[in-house]
């Protein structure tokens, strides 16, 4: 059993009134960890710690702060095997996904340390004579970071490692789900020797989520929040950053489509789908949720998907390697079941899959999915994918587009211009040409439309959200006023 603490001001710390919670694990539910249950009050000394320590981390010069983030990124690295044991224990996740996890989460940390050198301003024409009139870019303050337990160390380090490049503090408050596993990254950024305050580490029970979160926000000290989760939970982030006037970046659910048009690479579509929609059991943000494929070729398509599909591995991450491990709960399996029963009675078949009793849930392929179909439009955020059948690329993109979603997409087509074209229509904050929708970068702008979000993390979209732009003048002539 993994056993962790709060981080607050450099110090290790169980929550004040001595209350943990447990994360069970999905397979057999045992005990995974045994966490702080974090009070409000424990998490505005979070807060205020970083508060404090951020005049002068604000203040240390841009080498150091690169020096200390490339140290983080190699002591991250250096805990792979304990990523990939707390993630089997947590979440059920297999090794190779939390591998990925490990190696982009430290591009993510060194690509924040080239970034404190680009963190500047501009130069502005004045119309003042002798008027130097400068758009410069500050660090805001504290940020509070909010993470999700589908992908923990990436998106963990992603909630802290801009903020921190330009200079900001920052609290983390980690997932009920998979608190050992982002109290990793804070070992790790701890262990580069990060400041007392600099980065602080919350968890909490999950019925004093909304207590401990509304807390943080209110706080005069936070200048900026970032969400990573449900579309439903990131409404409630917004509307209370909105009633303190907080600047927000969510990242919120997703349906992404995966176009397969007439003219496309059949082999090059079905390996850009199969990692797409099974990665990590389908429990994605960009995970491919609908398969729209050209009726021309679909029936080939359809078929190679499945002997695909049908040939992963499946089974408990604990005992060896696996592409689909168990997925995170009962109620993912729940909800699957539901979509699979509703779209089999609605007239879809059931390619390869179907239903499962436990937590470890193949990967399913249901065919000839139509609009009257839950699955059509719900997230399955599961290994169960529903494929439409389309004629031409017009229907292709009114199908992509029908939903309230637009986080990533993909087009498959061998006319790369043509294939732009769709693309450049598809209402997706992220869109690849012959490549899957599960596809990330730490110098990319990444975030959505529609229901999917809010704002980008990522390279220098990253700055723009986590700081200030000032205009500031100085007056380097005597200036003649009216009166």
């Amino acid at each position: 059993m993994h056993m962790i603490s709060l981080l607050i001001n450099g110090e290790r710390q169980q929550a004040g009134n001595r209350a943990t919670f447990d994360r069970l694990n999905p397979l057999d539910g045992s005990v995974a960890t045994r966490a702080p249950a974090a009070t409000p009050a424990d998490a505005v000394a979070a807060v205020e710690a970083a508060a404090r320590a951020f005049p002068a981390w604000a203040a240390t010069g841009p080498g150091e702060r690169r020096a200390l983030l490339t140290k983080a990124a190699h002591a991250l690295e250096a805990k792979a095997a304990a990523f990939a044991s707390a993630m089997a224990d947590e979440t059920g996740s297999s090794g190779l996904w939390a591998g990925f996890n490990v190696h982009l989460a430290a591009g993510i940390l060194l690509e924040a340390a080239a970034l404190t050198t680009q963190i500047g301003g501009d130069v502005i024409p004045s119309d003042v004579p002798g008027s130097l009139s400068m758009g410069v870019r500050q660090a805001a303050g504290v940020v509070l970071g909010m993470a999700p337990w589908n992908a923990p160390v990436i998106l963990s380090v992603r909630a802290v490692a801009v903020p921190l490049a330009c200079g900001n503090t920052v609290v983390l408050k980690g997932s009920e789900l998979c608190p050992a596993t982002h109290g990793l990254v804070i070992e790790a950024l701890q262990e580069a020797g990060l400041p007392p305050g600099v980065v602080n580490f919350i968890t909490n029970a999950p019925s004093d989520a909304a207590a401990v979160v509304h807390a943080m926000i209110a706080h005069p000290a936070v200048k900026r929040v970032n969400f990573t989760g449900s579309t439903r939970v990131g409404k409630i982030i917004a509307a209370t950053c909105a009633q303190y006037l907080k600047p927000v970046v969510l990242e919120l659910g997703g349906k992404a489509p995966l176009l397969v048009l007439d003219d496309a690479d059949l082999e090059a579509a079905v390996n850009g789908a199969a990692f797409g929609s099974f990665a990590n059991s389908g429990q994605i943000c960009m995970s491919t949720e609908r398969i729209i494929v050209d009726s021309k070729i679909a029936d080939d398509f359809v078929a190679r998907l499945a002997a695909k599909a049908t040939a992963l591995p499946l089974g408990d991450p604990r005992k060896g390697p696996v592409v689909l491990g168990s997925v995170v709960d009962m109620s993912t399996v729940n909800r699957c079941n539901a979509l699979i029963d509703d779209a089999v009675a609605k007239g879809a078949r059931l390619v390869c899959g179907g239903k499962a009793d436990n937590t470890l849930m193949a990967a399913t392929l249901l065919d000839h999915v139509t609009p009257q179909m839950k699955i059509y439009s719900e997230e399955s955020f599961g290994p169960v994918k529903g494929i439409v059948r389309v004629s031409g690329t017009e229907e292709a993109i009114a199908c992509a587009n029908d939903n309230a979603y637009g986080l990533s997409s993909a087009v498959f087509g061998r006319d790369v211009a043509r294939a732009l074209q769709v693309a450049q229509r598809i209402e997706s904050g992220i869109c690849h040409i012959n490549g899957p929708t599960v596809h990330d970068e730490p110098q990319m702008p990444f975030g959505g439309v529609k229901g999917s979000g809010i704002g980008r993390f990522g390279g220098r979209a990253g700055i723009d959200a986590f700081t200030d732009l000032r205009w500031i003048t100085v007056q380097t002539t005597p200036r003649h006023y009216p009166f």
